[in-house]
């Protein structure tokens, strides 16, 4: 604890006024997808670790510590509350602005909540403005006004910024509580930390759950949190020198360790300036009173140590209170400290791995309390990495604030997006990493949205990109001949083609689900068949490229361990031209990214990606035959590729140039604007590749992309459309695709834009998607997809990390 100036909160913050609700929220599309309403905050814990979030009305909402599986609900004993006392008159709230619905906690007195409309509508004695929640990734503030007399902010933050591969991984949040007395007379104030314990109920009950196809053609499985077994549960106070906490556990954990055991603990720093208050044994799901009674009168809790295990059908929680008196003028930091050890993430029933952050902690499940008094012996320290990662991009004055507030939030994803991160081994030095595709879509790491949704990964966590793509590079070879019914059949009411799960020599769509074996069962989704994909050899082998040129040109060994894949996915993909005219054709099946999208023969968007892989596999070549004695095979290689592609480039300006734009395709007979017809070219752009296209042809078509699918689609209001007319109008007003809005292709198309000098464009296509989302309580879950009107599809979205690739450019 220091004597603190006031806290520095960035001004691109996304802020909302505490409490204060949303008057029409985006909705979802589909009834079967994921629609938790607005109360999103950001989240709070290392990669992998799993996570929490807190909500602008200060609630704690968010339980993604079961790795890949999502609980949205509030536990109010899980909370910070205040008390605060000038001599003659005292408060007390818990600061979330809603109180329980269910009738637990009756006693607590609930923050006031921030209310709209102009002051003079109000009644007496109600307040307007309570305070403002600030989000920043990795760090939020919750800044309290007009309600206490204290000066009171509370700045929320996990240890993560860029190139560290240590702490990011831990499962630990740190509140910095600011204080300062500003009135003329002594303040005496009290902050409070309750907990849950919820040790054991985040792992799935249903140990084999059967997939379904889901009305939407996506399989999906039931999951069942175990949430209120609390039997055997218990709590008990801990104490160093320098902190003191309450540490959650359990009774009769087993050996070796199951998922969902382990530990919580909530902890804070002693200081002469501070008297510290206990409560070890409380019932959370009881009125409240024998933590409120003494909390709400004198800011104090009567020092219980009770270690009684929970009974059957009881609950328990802990609680722990730091006191102090400022005078006039005087101001005091108070760190608490949440932090949380669940070692194991389980897959399918029996395969268990450890997360990344076992590799400094050790895997036996009791380190919650090490994990806090480490974040309380460094948290200032992480404080000045995380200040010192974000400053030179917040110092920027050519880029605009709304830009760098969505910059870092999209961030938001490799945190709760049931992020997997493996514990190190051998083959694995830094461990295997993956991020889902969203919550409806749970499979991991699809290579087709990280074709732009990787950017923020591989700037910045590029051994972590690396890690991903070596994945991908193991499971190409790799055959599975389960067969499997395609789902998009179903969803057109039609009879589906049964396809083999995974092809040899196919590059896989995703690598794996969280209820299979990630990492070695890949292609988990089974909408579409996606060993008939065209693009996904072409990401595979454009992402390997890019990730060697980005992390330094120098990672040979890199590329030595994808190439053999390169070879064979390529091999793969050449046998889809079926006339020999060195481009691979669509089928007229959905057969790529967009897969509700026929295209037919050559098109515009595969016909690109494959002649920029080829460029890509051909300096990829050239690399390793200047790093490889018996260079002969590799030589034959990149004169194969060179044939490819010679013929292919005359075939797709033949095939598809239409003097404006390139076509769709060359069958289908489509005028469609595609909004990413050239992402083939924008990636040979960026990697330094000839160009696949003429400049200027390259230019008119990103022209007539901006001007139809942006500027006359809603007058630019929402972003691109990804296909429509090129007066704006829909080709067919019912179709699905076509009409959304994807707000990570928006980000993709924004880059290109920059790339080829259009700056304004790129910020302006940008500002509207993200105004979209963040003024309409997308926030933190940012979706696939937006309508204009006013729905969503599949949210928390790893495409949207794209921004990363307009930051790139820029």
């Amino acid at each position: 604890m220091t004597n603190p100036t006031s806290p520095q909160i960035p001004a691109c913050t996304w802020h909302r006024s505490i409490g204060l609700g949303w008057d029409k929220p985006y909705t979802v599309r589909y009834a079967s997808n994921i629609d938790d309403g607005p109360w999103h905050g950001m989240p709070l814990g290392g990669f992998g670790a799993g996570c929490i979030g807190r909500s602008s009305r200060g609630d704690f909402n968010l339980w993604h510590i079961d790795g890949g599986e999502h609980v949205f609900q509030n536990f109010p004993a899980c909370q910070f509350s205040v008390f605060e006392s000038d001599g003659t008159s005292s408060q007390a709230y818990a600061l979330a602005t809603t109180a329980p619905t269910d009738g637990t906690l009756q006693t607590w007195q609930w923050y006031p909540a921030n209310q709209a409309g102009e002051q003079g509508s109000r009644g007496a004695g109600e307040i307007s403005h309570t305070g403002t929640y600030h989000a920043l990734y990795p760090r939020s503030w919750f800044v309290y006004e007009n309600v206490l007399q204290t000066q009171l902010t509370c700045e929320q933050f996990s240890p993560v910024w860029a190139h560290n591969y240590k702490e990011t991984s831990y499962p630990v949040a740190v509140f910095v509580w600011q204080a300062h007395n500003a009135t003329n007379a002594p303040i005496t104030l009290s902050i409070m930390l309750t907990w849950q314990n919820m040790t054991g109920w985040f792992t799935n009950a249903l140990k084999s759950p059967e997939v379904k196809v889901r009305d939407d053609g996506s399989p999906v499985y039931e999951y069942q949190p175990r949430l209120g077994e609390s039997r055997g549960n218990y709590n008990y106070l801990v104490e160093s020198p320098q902190a003191l906490g309450c540490f959650l556990g359990r009774e009769g954990t087993t050996e070796p360790l199951q998922e969902g055991e382990g530990s919580w603990c909530i902890a804070t720093q002693k200081h002469p300036q501070v008297e510290v208050f206990y409560h070890s044994r409380w019932h959370p799901v009881g009125d409240g009173d024998e933590i409120w009674q003494s909390f709400s009168q004198d800011g104090s809790l009567p020092d219980v140590i009770d270690i009684t295990p929970a009974a059957d059908n009881e609950q328990i929680g802990a609680a722990i209170a730091v006191r102090l008196t400022l005078q006039p003028g005087e101001s005091l930091e108070i760190p608490f400290v949440l932090a949380w050890d669940f070692p194991v993430t389980e897959f399918a029933a029996g395969v268990n791995y450890h997360r990344r952050y076992t590799d400094f902690f050790g895997t036996n499940g009791n380190n919650a309390w090490a994990i806090a008094t480490t974040a309380l012996t460094h948290y200032q320290t992480w404080q000045e990495q995380i200040q010192a990662w974000q400053q030179p991009i917040l110092d920027r004055e050519d880029l605009p604030n709304w830009f760098k507030m969505a910059l870092f939030n999209e961030l938001y994803d490799l945190t709760s997006g049931g992020t997997l991160w493996s514990a190190a081994t051998k083959h694995d030095p830094i461990g295997q990493f993956a991020v889902l595709e969203c919550l409806d879509y749970r499979w991991y790491e699809s290579l087709d949205v990280r074709l732009y949704g990787s950017f923020g990964l591989l700037l910045l966590f590029p051994e972590l990109e690396k890690a991903v793509m070596r994945a991908f590079a193991r499971a190409i070879p790799q055959g599975d001949d389960t067969p499997r019914v395609i789902g998009y059949y179903y969803t057109i009411g039609a009879e589906s083609p049964i396809a083999v799960r995974k092809a040899i020599g196919a590059t896989p769509h995703d690598l794996g689900a969280p209820n299979e074996h990630v990492w070695e069962k890949t292609n988990y989704t089974s909408y579409q068949d996606c060993n008939l994909w065209k693009d996904l050899g072409c990401d595979f082998v454009l992402q390997v490229y890019r990730d060697y040129l980005f992390t330094g040109a120098n990672d040979v060994e890199f590329l030595q361990d994808c190439w053999d894949a390169v070879v064979q996915t390529l091999d793969y993909v050449k046998a889809f031209d079926l006339d020999g005219d060195g481009i691979p054709e669509n089928s007229g099946a959905p057969d790529q990214t967009f897969d509700d999208w026929r295209l037919q023969g050559v098109s515009a968007y595969c016909g690109g990606l494959w002649m920029a892989a080829l460029e890509a596999a051909i300096a990829i070549s050239d690399i390793l035959i200047l790093n490889q004695p018996d260079a002969e095979k590799l030589l034959q290689q990149k004169s194969l590729y060179q044939t490819w592609l010679t013929q292919s480039l005359p075939i797709y300006q033949q095939k598809l140039w239409n003097g404006k734009y390139y076509r769709l395709d060359s069958e289908s007979g489509s005028d469609v604007v595609m909004a990413d017809q050239l992402c083939g070219q924008f990636y040979a752009y960026l990697l330094d590749l000839p160009e696949i296209v003429p400049s200027d042809r390259a230019i008119s078509a990103l022209r007539t992309v901006y001007d139809a699918c942006f500027l006359k689609f809603y007058n630019g209001q929402f972003g691109a459309a990804n296909g429509v007319l090129p007066d704006g109008s829909p080709e067919n007003p019912n179709a699905t695709h076509p009409l959304e809005v994807w707000t990570g292709i928006n980000f993709g198309l924004a880059a290109f834009l920059a790339q080829m000098g259009m700056k304004d464009e790129a910020l302006r296509l940008t500002q509207a998607v993200v105004e979209q989302i963040y003024s309409n309580g997308l926030q933190f879950r940012t979706p696939e997809a937006i309508t204009p009107v006013g729905t969503f599809r599949a949210s928390t979205y790893l495409r949207a990390m794209a921004i990363w690739g307009v930051y790139l450019v820029l």
